[in-house]
């Protein structure tokens, strides 16, 4: 019988281990309290945070028993792994209205019921009030400086000026395993490749102060063909609050996901057996079309539920099929028949500013129901024939806009 490291490593999450061997005997018990850290920068996950959720429902459905970290303490720092420039530093408030936010959103992923029933725990309960002397002494004395530096988290941050205050992070997150270690019985911390240096410092505080028992697992980061991290839009980030990225947006993103790229995107972020996606993805025609309708509905369905992945794809049918419910689809209200083609595209926000609203309009890249814009006074006094009008960018950005009455 295959162990969940099988299942990790047949479907691509595996990158690095600190102890093939042992980790793999691990996998075999029958269940292990791992966990995974998220540090809650923002009142909501993204993309970039889906990788670390579904390997933590993988080892779940196996058996083992997550533990969910949201850095409630380690955000007053902010992790400077892969970073140019100093974290903008958060309130205390900012950072525990994030933890509950976050909390919420783990919970579609995870069961919290159960024998192996997830935990989630806030490291700014025992972070916050330590004794930096005795943090110091206890903990810093175990860190070399010349390692710390040579980690790759600390590289970039280097030539811009590593404060003393960052360089605290790793301390803090080892610590955190070592707590976890020592009042759940933790023996794994697993995260994203990013996240080696930091999740070495870790096991290697816990073996040096006396246990053994500590491992350290990352899985591959979500990236094209080309290396480029997945789940950045025209918007920034892609996230997994509705409010943020509608569940229309969300679906679209993975509709269309290069052809290169969505063997890797069905492995990683659905359930779908293996079997099936190898025969979705075989094609490498107009029939690979299916394979990314499938994965974006699979996908969708994860994050925001059957009913709105339902509708996100009868929205993209409407668009691109010429059937489905075009109610469906992003809109917004508009109280004025001669709003500006510029002015339309800045409500929507397809735009970010007005210049760059009348960039793409001289480009050529804007329609008005299906009727090519090129002039930027443009105004749709003529477009509402319905009470609405589909405003496009490109042949994948849609808006109905809404007339009222």
């Amino acid at each position: 019988m295959n162990s969940v490291f099988d299942i990790l490593e047949e479907r691509g999450y595996v990158e690095q281990l600190t102890h093939p061997e042992e980790i793999k005997e691990l996998f075999k018990k029958e269940s292990v309290p791992f966990y995974i850290g998220i540090d809650p920068t923002a009142d909501s996950l993204h993309v970039g945070h889906f990788i670390s959720l579904m390997v933590a429902a993988q080892m779940q459905r196996a058996g083992h028993k997550p533990i969910i970290l949201v850095g409630g303490g380690t955000a007053v720092i902010g992790d400077p792994s892969g970073k140019t420039d100093m974290r903008k530093m958060l309130t205390l408030e900012d950072i525990d209205h994030n933890v509950e936010c976050i909390k919420k959103q783990c919970e579609k992923f995870l069961s919290f019921e159960g024998e192996n029933a997830a935990r989630i725990v806030n490291n700014g309960d025992w972070l916050r009030d330590l004794n930096y002397l005795n943090f110091m002494r206890e903990i810093g004395v175990h860190f070399s400086i010349n390692r710390m530096l040579a980690a790759e988290c600390y590289k970039n941050r280097l030539e811009q000026g590593l404060t003393f205050f960052e360089l605290g992070y790793m301390l803090m997150q080892s610590y955190d395993f070592l707590y976890l270690h020592d009042h759940y019985g933790c023996k794994l911390q697993m995260g994203g490749n990013d996240q080696w240096s930091n999740i070495i410092g870790g096991v290697e505080l816990i073996r040096k102060i006396g246990s053994d028992d500590a491992y350290g697992f990352t899985f591959k980061l979500l990236t094209t063909k080309e290396g480029k991290k997945m789940g950045k839009t025209e918007k920034g980030a892609l996230w997994l609050d509705p409010e943020k990225t509608s569940p229309y947006e969300f679906y679209q993103y993975w509709r269309n996901v290069g052809d290169d790229d969505i063997e890797k995107v069905m492995k990683l972020l659905t359930f779908i057996p293996l079997d099936e996606i190898e025969e979705l993805t075989k094609y490498k025609d107009e029939r690979i079309n299916e394979a990314k309708k499938r994965a974006a509905f699979e996908i969708t369905k994860l994050i925001h539920g059957e009913e709105e992945a339902l509708k996100a794809e009868e929205a993209a049918n409407a668009l691109f099929g010429g059937n489905g419910n075009i109610d469906n689809m992003p809109s917004i209200d508009v109280d004025d028949e001669n709003i500006s083609v510029v002015d339309a595209l800045v409500l929507t926000e397809i735009a970010p500013s007005k210049g760059q609203a009348k960039t793409l309009v001289s480009q050529g890249s804007v329609s008005v129901n299906d009727k090519k814009i090129e002039d930027i006074t443009y105004k749709l006094t003529d477009d509402f024939k319905d009470g609405y009008a589909i405003l496009k960018k490109g042949k994948k950005v849609f808006y109905k806009l809404n007339l009222k009455k």
